[in-house]
């Protein structure tokens, strides 16, 4: 057992490091010229919201323009924005609510750009809720040796949450979150990290029978993102930390050869031991 846990040590070390070169390779999206659009396809975000964007229009189209140049049925979404439209290009990356979206058009003298919703995306968030005028949290990519003041989060949303309970503190906020996909909850533990509509937060309590956790926002958070605007019953959009993700992988694939080895280790001590006795 004690090797089994220096060897995940060492895996968990490891996924690090080079979580931290794709990051690096990946930061950046949007944040300079069309040269960039051909590098990584790995887009990093830290779940520091920048600014509340502004909802502009979101429709299905019947003429999106398809890869062999026919059209055919799509979800397009416009978005305002001002910090996010700073060096933005064609084809970069941007978070809106948590999820990681490619812009495909930019108008800089309105501010907006636009983006599709693949049916994935439509399946995994609430973005098809979304009307003209509702805020929504925006995030450019990271900048190469930028800080990272919240956590890895890749834009990748895993599943939405309903909101439970909404309870003031005094100048702080808790609410009380459902996952509705009950096969995450094992991923979200107290006091670790997670994305809710973008935005890097810390996890309070977690209660797994109930699917449930908790988390608290202080007074200057509460005036930089969309939750505090929401109401029990309302949708977020959630990201697990993709650390709990990785190292499950990890894990299930290097235990079998762990358990392995050790059976073989102690088959060769009974093979000394009776050989000893013999002697």
């Amino acid at each position: 057992m004690m090797m089994m846990m220096m060897l995940l040590q060492v895996l968990l070390l490891a996924f690090l490091a080079s979580t931290a070169r794709a990051f690096t390779t990946s930061s950046t999206a949007c944040s300079s010229s069309n040269s960039h659009v051909a590098s990584s396809s790995l887009r990093m975000f830290t779940g520091i919201v920048e600014e509340m964007g502004t909802v502009v229009s979101l429709e299905e189209r019947d003429d999106m323009p398809l890869w062999d140049g026919t059209q055919g049925k799509g979800t397009e979404l416009v978005v305002k924005g001002d910090v996010v439209m700073k060096d933005a290009y064609l084809g970069c990356s941007i978070c809106v609510s948590g999820v990681c979206l490619t812009a495909t058009e930019l108008d800089t003298d309105k501010q907006q750009f636009k983006v599709g919703l693949a049916p994935e995306t439509l399946k995994r968030t609430y973005l098809s809720d979304l009307k003209p005028g509702q805020p929504v949290n925006l995030e450019r990519a990271s900048e190469i040796g930028g800080r990272n003041s919240g956590h890895f989060v890749q834009g990748h949303v895993d599943t939405t949450g309903t909101i439970l309970e909404r309870t003031p503190d005094n100048d702080s906020l808790w609410f009380k979150i459902k996952v509705d996909d009950p096969e995450l909850i094992r991923y979200i533990v107290p006091k670790g990290f997670i994305a809710i509509d973008g935005t890097s937060l810390t996890v309070v309590d977690v209660n797994t029978a109930e699917q449930w956790f908790t988390l608290m926002l202080v007074e200057y958070t509460q005036k930089k993102i969309i939750i505090p605007a929401k109401d029990i019953d309302d949708k977020v959009n959630i990201e697990v930390d993709v650390l709990g993700k990785y190292s499950e992988t990890a894990m299930a694939a290097l235990i079998p050869r762990i358990e392995a080895l050790e059976a073989r280790v102690e088959s060769l001590e009974k093979q000394q031991q009776q050989q000893a006795s013999k002697a």
